[in-house]
């Protein structure tokens, strides 16, 4: 029988196959108590099973080829950080210890605890990263059971008609598929920014993650189809149905390759604008993708991923300047520019001291982002040396999130500033010029613009906070999802006012939310003025298309219509008109 499921799609294109089903690891575990003179014996079974694990992260990353995209490679690495984090190794060992739990119940225990902590995060990027602790301890619960960790075994069917479909996967699983062909994933968990979707998109393979249930409706070697374009999985489709997706498939083979060829031509519209295509990374290594995608620099550098599982608080200001420097050299003179640290008030960083932020009863509206970076000026100060000390190897701008107040920019430039001053009575080289700017993710930050382009260098419009805050939405919330709107008449407006504001005071400004990388929007975000585009590699050449079918002068008109309606049918219409221009 034929049936439709939804999600979100996440990796676009068209997989067409048969399910091979992934079943997670039993977190549903024996709870026994141990006796006294067990308590050792039940810690040394914890300790063989975590080397286990050592052994399997350390065979795959060795296993990593060459061309392996570089986030295979840095989820293997957090991975194997969880796994030797304190707190979830002392603490495990703790409850054996103290409460006489059996490793399994401690284990289990343990993780509930931390991802109760994980939850409470507002940033949806580190909310997903709860999934790698319950990976983590999903292989150690294998290992604990004596099971394999291998997951593709007695694959039915051919290989190279494979899609895999799971309640999670974990990125360092996904490299047990190297040796095999598979055409995409179907998960039950998942959002834009889990592990599984980035992965997906630096494979080029078609992927729907959130479809609730699918890995208990699907079975075993059903015909699928993954529409990763609308988020739809299709399961044993009509003939009729398969078809156009046969052709559909067939016509996105070609229209990708033909895409290729737009990688090394100069990126300018009909009418001879140039326009600057950066790239999103989260980690150094991910310059190298920006690099082969044919970025021409990186728009933002998302340090949090840098912070993440420490266990004595922020890495040390030696660690952070050979991350920055490594992103830096790898652009070979290309300009990089690192966002500070964007987190809030919020359990995963008690270890740097946020004991006092525990009932904070609105991460999103709390200290987060530039306002916790202030009230700790110590590790501010760290951060600011590491990446100034970058600049002194290539070209780096400091981007600051959620600026608001005139205090809080004047405030941020003397700490800059200040780290120069240690820099200089250090002896270390930077670039005595390095440019600042500001993120516009705050509607308060749009309207006030003028405090902005008096004090700082450029601007980076973050449209998926300027979203949220605008409308009051919380876009991770799946009650109020629905109402998330990019295309909302004030989130427009804020961006089209920033936009020409800038334009009229000569600072440069870019947009590096998912706006940026949505091809469909990029003839609208011409036509209000941008000429720089930031987003994760993937999208590049699909954005880079549009761009070379625009002429500017012919979306004034349709772009204007957009800006003067508020009716969403008019909305829509107007935008159809820009697509067409």
């Amino acid at each position: 029988m034929s049936f439709t499921l939804h999600g979100i799609p996440v990796s676009r294109g068209i997989a067409i196959g048969r399910a091979y089903l992934i079943a997670p690891a039993a977190l549903d575990v024996d709870h026994y108590l141990i006796e006294p003179t067990q308590i050792e014996g039940e810690v040394e079974r914890f300790r063989a099973a975590q080397a286990v694990v050592h052994q399997e992260l350390d065979e795959l990353r060795a296993d990593l080829s060459a061309d392996a995209p570089s986030e295979m490679g840095a989820f293997i690495d957090v991975h194997t950080m969880i796994l030797n984090d304190a707190m979830l190794v002392q603490e495990t060992i703790d409850l054996i210890r103290t409460r006489r739990y059996n490793v399994e119940w401690a284990l289990t225990e343990q993780l509930e605890r931390l991802t109760r902590h994980f939850d409470e995060v507002e940033d949806e990027y580190l909310r997903e990263r709860k999934a790698d602790i319950e990976q983590v301890v999903e292989r150690v619960l294998k290992a604990l059971a004596g099971a394999s960790g291998a997951l593709v075994n007695g694959v039915h069917g051919r290989c190279d008609e494979m899609i895999v479909v799971a309640h999670d996967i974990a990125p360092a699983d996904m490299m047990q598929f190297k040796g095999q062909t598979f055409q995409g994933f179907v998960t039950d968990l998942g959002g834009r920014t889990s592990h599984t979707a980035i992965v997906a998109r630096s494979l080029g393979i078609p992927a729907t993650v959130g479809v609730q249930h699918a890995s208990a409706l699907i079975r075993q070697d059903d015909l699928i189809i993954v529409d990763g374009d609308h988020g739809i999985v299709i399961v044993d489709p009509a003939p009729i149905v398969l078809e156009e997706y046969s052709y559909r498939q067939s016509e996105k083979a070609l229209e990708a390759r033909k895409l290729q060829r737009l990688k090394f031509s100069p990126t300018q519209t009909v009418c001879g604008t140039r326009i600057d295509l950066c790239a999103n990374i989260e980690l150094p290594e991910d310059a190298q993708a920006a690099l082969d995608a044919g970025a021409t620099g990186i728009g933002l550098f998302r340090t949090e991923f840098l912070f993440m599982n420490q266990k004595d608080g922020m890495p040390e200001e030696e660690e952070q300047f050979a991350a920055y420097r490594r992103a830096v050299e790898l652009m070979n003179g290309m300009p990089v520019t690192i966002r500070t640290i964007d987190v809030g008030a919020d359990k995963p960083l008690d270890s740097l001291g946020g004991d006092e932020f525990e009932t904070a009863p609105n991460p999103a509206l709390g200290l987060r982002a530039i306002r916790w970076s202030l009230s700790e000026p110590h590790m501010f100060l760290t951060q600011l040396r590491a990446i100034l000390r970058a600049s002194a190897f290539g070209s780096v701008k400091i981007l600051i999130p959620m600026l608001a107040h005139a205090r809080e920019i004047d405030q941020t430039l003397d700490l800059i500033q200040e780290a120069k001053r240690q820099l200089d009575d250090a002896g270390l080289s930077y670039d005595p010029n390095v440019r600042v700017g500001a993120m516009i993710e705050i509607p308060a930050a749009a309207i006030a613009l003028p405090l902005f382009l008096k004090r700082l260098d450029f601007l980076s419009i973050g449209t998926n906070d300027l979203i949220q805050y605008t409308l009051a939405i919380d876009r991770a919330d799946n009650a109020v999802a629905h109402l998330y709107d990019p295309l909302h008449p004030a989130v427009l407006h804020l961006i089209a006012f920033t936009l020409r504001e800038a334009k009229r005071a000569g600072v440069p400004v870019s947009i590096c939310g998912e706006m940026a990388g949505d091809p469909t929007l990029t003839r609208l975000l011409l036509g209000m003025g941008l000429t720089e585009f930031s987003m994760h590699p993937s999208q590049l050449l699909l954005v880079k298309q549009e761009i070379l079918r625009s002429h500017l002068k012919t979306l004034e008109k349709p772009v204007a219509d957009v800006l003067a309606a508020f009716e969403p049918e008019e909305v829509q219409s107007a935008l159809d008109r820009v697509s067409q221009a």
